[in-house]
């Protein structure tokens, strides 16, 4: 964690991956976000994977860092305190990041009856405002048609990354981000939308793979493991185990050329096609099949400790298939030395290496992270120092259901 947003008040309203991820990139950059969840938890408090006792491993890593607030919103008077949390006053605040629908009393138009400047990031689905989620979005622009073996075309491979819901959070995150430098300079408030299959389909465009099929007509096949446009594939070796090589550059190729010593071979290749595979990377896409065996062949002589050392002496780029697993334990790099990752103990009872900010930021400290919250853990606080309600209106209001207090916070009667 940094300290870059501090003083800076954002309040969440939104439950699964993206609306979370944007605030929890935010708080990773100094900034206090007060979530308020359902009473016993909202629709991802138990989503899978869970520890040994049940608590959701995904909650506590989407949220680590909050403040919790819990709040009974089927009643008025929850509603109403969500919406005078949302507006209340501050520089430095008024910031609301949500996935709920855009009707309704949390609706931008609403909430600026209060708070006029106020800036609103809203992740929807579709931009129409219907139900999507990133799988049902991946489907819907093509991948999965694109991913898997060669000649399974119509066989359909879904990816177990929610890439567009990460996509989604990134997004709303640098947007916040620029409304609350417009708002500085303009005293103007901002409703963002964002929509899953919007940047879903901006970011196809953008790497060219809708100008593509425009332009062409047709739909890209599937081409396996192959790297589409320059040469990249998995290979085995002797031991069994597997790696990814890549060769996009010319420096890239040759190095690759003198790890494996396919100098004679690549040279014979090239004589017989007419081209130069050093100078072209869509010259060794289209000669995959040839240059793939010629590889292949040269890898399968070599154990991967062997293969390593040639690859990594010559500056080859390439990678060893690794299960989650196998990375944990084989690779200190990957989480015990790295210096994003920290052990932290967090509600479950389970303490686990828990990642910050990816980035690091010249001229600043790394702070640990922070444990997920208690679910409600900071009612009390939220309530008392932003609203100013009196601990006898509060004990009221948890009394009749209106909020809940974590048990080890309730104030004595």
């Amino acid at each position: 964690m940094y300290g870059l947003l501090t003083g800076v008040r954002i309040v969440e309203g939104a439950s699964f991956i993206a609306g979370p991820y944007c605030s929890l990139l935010l708080s990773q950059l100094g900034a206090e976000i007060i979530r308020f969840d359902a009473i016993g938890g909202g629709p991802d408090y138990r989503r899978w994977p869970l520890g040994p006792g049940g608590n959701s491993l995904y909650w506590e890593g989407l949220n680590k860092g909050k403040k919790s607030i819990a709040l009974n919103l089927g009643m008025p008077e929850g509603r109403e305190l969500a919406i005078a949390i949302i507006t209340a006053e501050g520089t430095d605040s008024g910031i609301f990041v949500t996935n709920y629908p855009e009707s309704g009393l949390l609706s931008h138009d609403s909430l600026c009856t209060l708070r006029r400047d106020l800036v609103t990031a809203r992740v929807l689905g579709h931009a129409d405002g219907s139900s999507a989620v990133d799988y049902t979005v991946n489907c819907a622009v093509g991948l999965p048609y694109m991913t898997g073996p060669q000649g399974s075309e119509r066989v359909p491979i879904n990816h177990v990354l929610p890439a567009w819901d990460l996509l989604a959070g990134s997004t709303a995150a640098i947007s916040v981000l620029a409304a609350i430098e417009y708002r500085r300079r303009t005293g103007l408030g901002q409703h963002i939308r964002i929509p899953l299959s919007d940047v879903a389909a901006a970011t196809l465009g953008t790497l060219g793979q809708i100008a593509e099929v425009a332009i062409s007509g047709t739909d890209r096949p599937k081409y396996g493991n192959n790297l589409f446009g320059a040469f990249g594939r998995d290979f085995g070796c002797a031991d069994g185990k597997r790696v990814m090589i890549v060769a996009i550059t010319s420096k890239q190729w040759r190095a690759l050329i003198a790890a494996l010593d396919l100098q004679s071979s690549i040279s014979a290749l090239e004589a017989e096609a007419g081209i130069s595979l050093d100078a072209d990377e869509g010259a060794r896409f289209l000669h995959r099949d040839r240059i793939n065996a010629i590889v292949e062949q040269a890898i399968a002589r070599y154990t991967l400790a062997t293969l390593s050392q040639r690859l990594t002496t010559s500056g080859v780029c390439f990678g060893v298939y690794r299960t989650v697993h196998e990375a944990l334990t084989e690779d200190p790099s990957f989480v015990e030395s790295n210096p994003i990752f920290a052990d932290v103990q967090h509600p479950s009872g389970l303490k686990y290496p828990t990642p910050g900010f990816p980035a690091s930021f010249s001229g600043e400290v790394r702070r640990d992270s922070s444990a997920a919250p208690i679910l409600g853990r900071d009612t009390e606080e939220v309530l008392t120092t932003i609203l100013r309600i009196p601990s006898a209106a509060l004990a009221s209001l948890h009394d009749r259901g209106v909020v809940r207090l974590a048990d080890r916070l309730l104030s004595p009667s």
